[in-house]
C-alpha cells in the first residue's frame, strides 16, 4: 500500500468523491480513504503525477 495525504476532504462525500477519482485511474487496485486523518491508502503502480491530477481536479489537494 501507498499512502498520500489529502487536505480539504471534509466529509463523506469528499472521501467517496477522492476514492472514486483515485478507483478511475489504470493501474489503481485498492483504494482506503481515512477522512479522520486525511489519507489515502492505495494499491498500484499509477505514476503519482497521474494521481495527483485525479484528486486536485475534483477540488483537494496532495500534500508532501
Amino acid at each position: 500500500m501507498t499512502t498520500i495525504k489529502v487536505q480539504g476532504m471534509k466529509c463523506g462525500h469528499c472521501a467517496e468523491t477522492a476514492r472514486k477519482a483515485l478507483e478511475e485511474i489504470e493501474g489503481i487496485r485498492k483504494v482506503a480513504v481515512n477522512l479522520d486523518t486525511g489519507k489515502i491508502d492505495y494499491e498500484g503502480n499509477a505514476p503519482i503525477e497521474v494521481i495527483r491530477a485525479a484528486i486536485e481536479g475534483k477540488g483537494y489537494r496532495v500534500v508532501e
